[in-house]
């Protein structure tokens, strides 16, 4: 079994961790890898395991309590394990530096790394801290870790903040949108296309939703210093029988990104709202298919203000749904902060700088101390 070094340099230790593999589903390695280290490697933690999720705590009696989180799992390997490394300028990133290349380096094995390394190496922890390390992040919600943690072990998250390492690009990236979609349906009749006004079509229903979404102007909103920018988008369309027929039925599925200081029931709401001249004419009906609340960001917590104040106040709005969903739901603050363009998350050619490793653990280290 491959034995990490948790206090070696954080670049070598998101090598090591890249070069297991991880799928989701598939972290029983990673997990075995993880929890061992941390029983072996450091001192004043109470290690349990769940599962494929490895969790670690101490119980120092300081006036704070930090959660870090980190999903083990991955998206599926697109040849690009084991990693590489390579240097030199990069185009995307903008900058010359060394980098690792890999499935995970972004998503996020590099924040792995950091929060194991701080595990290891922290001197004088200014706060109790709380280590979680869970699976199947990246596939549906009902296999995630961290939810199974939530039902099971609910006392394990109790927190004053907590900090996700998902990548960020080394910048604070606070609370997170909401989503939800909808399927829009539109009957017909079916008929021979040759004789098109003997049916219905039900495609044809759909134009003026289609219309509509073109239409729409999304808002934007500041909450606590972040701007959140909302989007109401098709994201796909199904209809037709064959070649030569009127179509009897159709559908458009409609995903609706919010900001948080929407619930889902007003999200919902306004979506009706936005359709309501479709839905009132009885041409299309409205289903709700999924749906996930965001997160407020918080930062006028104390814990998450002290945070902001050692990134020296960069910080910024989170585009996307992630588990800092979940802390908020629980009335905890939380951030997303992480190594990596979130842009390359899930990329064959996915890569993270190695001064981003480097400037996170630095920062976290010095949060951690005060």
């Amino acid at each position: 079994m491959t034995i990490l070094n948790l206090t070696a340099d954080p670049v070598e230790l998101t090598a090591a961790l890249v070069d297991i593999e991880s799928v989701s589903r598939d972290e029983a390695l990673i997990a075995d890898v993880v929890e061992a280290a941390l029983r072996e490697q450091t001192s004043g933690f109470e290690v349990i395991r769940h599962g494929n999720c490895v969790l670690a705590r101490t119980s120092r009696g300081l006036p704070t309590r930090v959660l870090l989180a980190g999903h083990l799992d991955t998206v599926p390997i697109a040849d690009n394990v084991p990693h590489r490394r390579g240097s030199g300028f990069d185009d995307h990133y903008g900058i010359d530096d060394e980098f690792l290349h890999g499935c995970g380096t972004v998503d996020m094995k590099s924040g792995d790394a950091v929060f194991l390394h701080l595990a290891a190496t922290l001197e004088n922890p200014a706060h109790d801290l709380t280590l979680v390390f869970y699976d199947c992040e990246e596939i549906a919600a009902e296999f995630n870790g961290l939810g199974h943690i939530e039902r099971d072990l609910p006392e394990w998250l109790a927190a004053d903040v907590a900090i996700l390492g998902e990548p960020t690009s080394g910048l604070i990236e606070a609370g997170c949108q909401g989503t939800l979609r909808v399927r829009l349906t539109a009957a017909g009749v079916r008929a021979h296309s040759a004789r098109s006004w003997m049916g219905d079509n039900a495609i044809h229903k759909l134009g003026g939703v289609l219309t509509t979404l073109a239409a729409y102007q999304p808002r934007r909103v500041d909450i606590d210093g972040c701007e959140y920018r909302e989007g109401l988008s098709a994201v796909a369309i199904g209809g037709g029988v064959a070649g030569n027929v009127i179509p009897d039925a159709a559908h458009v599925d409609v995903n609706f990104r919010f900001a948080p200081d929407r619930s889902i029931d007003t999200a919902l709401a306004h979506v009706r709202e936005v359709f309501a001249e479709h839905l009132d004419s009885g041409l299309v009906t409205l289903e709700l298919t999924d749906s996930a609340a965001g997160a407020l960001p918080g930062l006028a917590h104390p814990a998450a203000a002290a945070l902001v104040e050692a990134a020296a106040g960069r910080f910024r709005a989170k585009y996307g749904w992630t588990d800092v969903s979940r802390f908020s739901a629980l009335g905890i603050p939380a951030v997303n902060l992480g190594p990596g363009d979130p842009s390359l998350a899930h990329r064959a050619d996915e890569r993270v700088p190695v001064s981003q490793i480097r400037e996170v653990t630095d920062l976290l280290r010095g949060y951690l101390s005060r």
